[in-house]
């Protein structure tokens, strides 16, 4: 086992990279995990890991050697000091260990969803706080995927991971565009129904029994005019304040646990 005690270390500087920066998580296809509960989403979710780093004060050599037996890991293994931790670790009520992982493919044609899905569609989200809360509901609701559609947000940004409480392992997720989404809906013949105003029944007053996808948009400016015209319906929910609107992530929870009250 080596130790790194140094914050210029070259794998603690590409860490930081990647930590903060989406283009390179894009360009060399991995990622950083924080956090027991995090990580131990991912291996059982099948992701492969190159690198475990541990501070001992926070995570002993035995537990790092338990984890590895567990899942059978093959990975490289650092000690590290506690200056090398507070620099790379994005919050420290994380335990202690940090995780260098591969990021798996999300093409929507390799989703695998059941005979009568429930799926939410996100377009053009960008809040990673919203994309985790709606991998939380997902979770929560049984629903079969997230798809985002457009995505203004990088699926593996560490407040995605960390919103999600490690969902966005555990949680079938595809990233398409809109002309990809109108093809696999069709294919599955699947309902869609886009959360809107115009030419909208209540939520409530819809089936949602067979296949059923629901639609939110993006924080600002809502579902774009392209994706509503691919919709069956559109749907909306019943404002009794001086608001407007409810945040992207509760209409999306709202909607998502009226298809599980209908189907209960």
């Amino acid at each position: 086992m080596q130790e790194i005690i140094s914050t210029n270390n070259a794998k603690i500087k590409y860490l930081l990279q990647l930590q903060k920066k989406s283009s390179i998580r894009k360009e060399f296809k991995e990622f950083v995990i924080e956090g027991r509960r995090e990580i131990i989403a991912a291996l059982k979710n099948g992701y492969q890991f190159k690198m475990l780093l541990f501070y001992p004060e926070l995570f002993s050599e035995n537990e790092i050697y338990k984890l590895i037996k567990t899942f059978n890991l093959e990975v490289e293994i650092y000690k590290i000091s506690k200056n090398v931790y507070r620099k790379i670790a994005y919050r420290h009520s994380t335990e202690g260990i940090i995780a260098l992982a591969k990021m798996k493919s999300h093409a929507i044609d390799r989703l695998k969803i059941s005979k009568n899905p429930s799926i939410l569609i996100a377009e053009g989200i960008e809040k990673p706080g919203n994309a985790g809360a709606m991998l939380r509901s997902v979770d929560g609701a049984g629903a079969d995927a997230l798809v985002l559609v457009n995505p203004k947000l990088d699926l593996y940004n560490p407040n995605v991971i960390r919103a999600s409480l490690g969902m966005v392992f555990s949680i079938p997720v595809a990233v398409c565009n809109l002309k990809e989404l109108t093809d696999f809906l069709s294919q599955k013949q699947i309902r869609l129904y886009a959360a809107g105003l115009q030419n909208a029944n209540v939520y409530f007053k819809e089936n949602f029994t067979g296949p059923t996808a629901i639609a939110v948009g993006a924080e600002d400016k809502g579902l774009t005019q392209e994706l509503r015209k691919i919709a069956t319906k559109q749907v909306y929910i019943p404002m009794k304040g001086q608001a407007d609107s409810l945040n992207v992530s509760v209409s999306a929870a709202i909607l998502l646990y009226e298809i599980v009250r209908q189907r209960y």
